[in-house]
């Protein structure tokens, strides 16, 4: 029972940290992310385990995580409020080529993170040519590109 209520603290620890850092996408982490997802991770380890290093009590806490898991996709599904709270909402970040800084500061987004989005995704160069500019829920950036006639 000890690795159960270990498991689900942690789970639940992790979902609030992660969550008040904000969006980001595992394709848009930087290398100190990911160097800082290791460090977690390891700390994570030793406290989701204690000092049973067994298969048995590796495989509770395993089934505890996925299990919270899914029993929160479930939640989100069944109600719109546990999933706005869980997974935020979409946010316009750039409207009709100007940058909303005020919106930008709060989710960490810079100017040059919504340029490389719209190079990638629209081949866009300049602000400008961008009509919205969405910060996803997954923390992906979405660009939509002014029509031909209104560049």
């Amino acid at each position: 029972m000890d690795a159960v209520l270990r498991a689900s603290a942690i789970y639940f620890f992790l979902l609030l940290i992660f969550r008040l850092s904000g969006k980001r996408s595992i394709a848009q982490i930087t290398t100190f992310d990911f160097v800082l997802l290791l460090i977690i991770s390891e700390a994570t380890q030793q406290a989701l385990l204690g000092q049973d290093f067994s298969l048995t009590n590796a495989f509770l806490v395993i089934v505890t995580l996925v299990g919270i898991n899914i029993g929160l996709s479930l939640l989100k599904q069944r109600s719109p409020r546990i999933e706005k709270i869980l997974e935020d909402e979409p946010l316009i970040i750039v409207d009709e080529g100007r940058p909303l800084l005020d919106r930008m500061k709060k989710v960490r987004v810079d100017e040059e993170d919504v340029l490389i989005a719209a190079r990638i995704l629209q081949g866009l160069e300049r602000m400008d040519q961008i009509k919205y500019a969405v910060l996803e829920r997954n923390g992906g950036i979405s660009i939509i590109p002014k029509q031909e006639s209104q560049i």
